[in-house]
């Protein structure tokens, strides 16, 4: 393959991580802080909020795992290793990673349902299952990928013992 793709897809694995670190740094922290403001009057829904807050700062550490194993197997495919046991590695973290994400988010819809049932917006539960999903298809695809690469990697170490 040649350098200049898996480059492209570095480059693509960086631009992921951007937003969701820039999420982590401005944006829940001021979410973070109306959340206060609003406990101090009173609202028992900040709570729930602070639950939110909490699970999505847990999701980031997979997700940037995730981010870092793919660059990991971007660089094993520079390297002509794309058929080894660390490539398999990685998409096991992967896909892992991918699984924690989703469990996390499912722990979450009751406390999005929670909120959606006080503001009455029912549309709000649907928009918290996207990650869930999002997440299952990225596991389901690592470990489809994974046994494709360990059954190519068992065949590519029968051929070396014949020949």
């Amino acid at each position: 393959m040649k350098r200049g793709s898996t480059l492209f897809l570095k480059l693509a694995v960086i631009l992921m991580g951007v937003p969701v670190l820039a999420l982590c740094l401005f944006w829940l922290p001021q979410i973070a802080n109306e959340a206060h403001e609003a406990a101090d009057r009173g609202s028992d829904l900040a709570f729930v909020v602070y639950g939110i807050l909490m699970i999505m700062y847990v999701s980031a550490v997979p997700y940037f795992f995730a981010l870092y194993q793919s660059f990991f197997l971007l660089s094993y495919i520079d390297k002509n290793k794309a058929f080894s046991k660390l490539s398999v590695r990685a998409l096991k973290k992967i896909k892992n990673c991918a699984i924690m994400i989703s469990v996390l988010y499912v722990v979450a819809l009751p406390l999005v349902y929670m909120m959606a049932d006080a503001d009455d917006a029912p549309g709000l539960i649907i928009v918290a299952m996207i990650p869930v999903f999002a997440s299952m298809v990225i596991a389901v695809f690592s470990a489809v990928l994974q046994r494709l690469l360990q059954e190519a990697i068992h065949i590519k170490s029968e051929n070396e013992l014949t020949v």
